[in-house]
């Protein structure tokens, strides 16, 4: 992302997350107890109408809580995709400005405004120098820097162990789906630009919060189908994708309730510093 060339947003999220509509319906929300524990540790919680910049909003899934929140926040939620950037204008949240943007010139003037910077599901795309300059840039002295995903275990790292043995089989499925040389949570390469900076304060502190959700087996192929890397499936690919998953969910650990409904495990994970 050189501020110095035209911006253009990679292959993998302009088509993979073209269904604005379906990533909004089927992306989970994040765990209030994450939330309120992300929102202390960036020194947000309880602090009232704070200016929060969040970068690569998406559809909106985590603008939507600090939106909710009572300490009123005035959020600058920046957005590159033009099908994601419209579904979140269109939901008209309290206090939040929607702005068409990306990390690395960050559609914002003024220096050192901002009491926190959030990249929710985001941070993998852009962890590189030119946006933690302007994540710096823009944050006032001793405010936080903080990133969060909610990581399911099908897309976990490998070094993490999966709750069941059919989320490592899907795991080891999307692993083996073929590159497109596109950065993911689960690759880890989003570390090394934070932990080898000198803006910002180190070691980095992480945390993580477990959660299981239950999903109908078509709502779980849905939430599935987000991922950019399945999304662009086509053909034989996507018929083997479907045939992967089905497989999966005959293993006799894959947990049922009377609805027919899918145990879903997973971790709400996130990392921050200060300025």
């Amino acid at each position: 992302m050189s501020s110095t060339t035209s911006f253009q947003l990679p292959k993998a999220a302009s088509q993979g997350f073209q269904n604005a509509s379906a990533y909004d319906t089927h992306r989970p929300s994040y765990p209030p107890e994450a939330v309120a524990s992300f929102l202390s540790a960036l020194g947000l919680l309880g602090k009232q109408n704070a200016k929060i910049l969040e970068i690569a909003a998406g559809t909106g899934k985590f603008t939507e809580l600090l939106a909710n929140r009572g300490e009123e926040f005035n959020v600058t939620a920046v957005e590159p995709h033009g099908d994601m950037r419209t579904q979140l204008d269109r939901k008209v949240l309290k206090g939040v400005d929607v702005r068409d943007g990306h990390a690395g010139k960050l559609p914002v003037g003024e220096q050192e405004c901002a009491d926190g910077y959030i990249a929710a599901q985001s941070f993998h795309w852009f962890a590189n120098e030119e946006a933690l300059r302007e994540a710096h840039r823009v944050l006032k002295n001793g405010a936080g820097f903080g990133a969060i995903w909610n990581i399911e275990d099908y897309n976990k790292p490998r070094g993490w162990k999966a709750t069941t043995d059919w989320e490592e089989k899907l795991n080891s499925w999307i692993y083996a789906i073929p590159s497109d040389g596109q950065p993911r949570f689960r690759d880890g390469k989003w570390r090394g630009p934070l932990e080898y900076q000198q803006l910002f304060a180190l070691p980095l502190s992480e945390e993580t919060v477990k959660w299981t959700v239950w999903l109908s087996e078509d709502a779980l192929w849905s939430r599935i189908n987000t991922l950019s890397q399945v999304a662009i499936l086509e053909g034989a690919d996507r018929e083997a994708a479907i045939k992967v998953f089905k497989e999966a969910l005959k293993s006799p650990d894959a947990e049922r309730n009377d609805k027919g409904e899918i145990a879903l495990h997973g971790v709400t994970y996130f990392v921050w510093t200060k300025k």
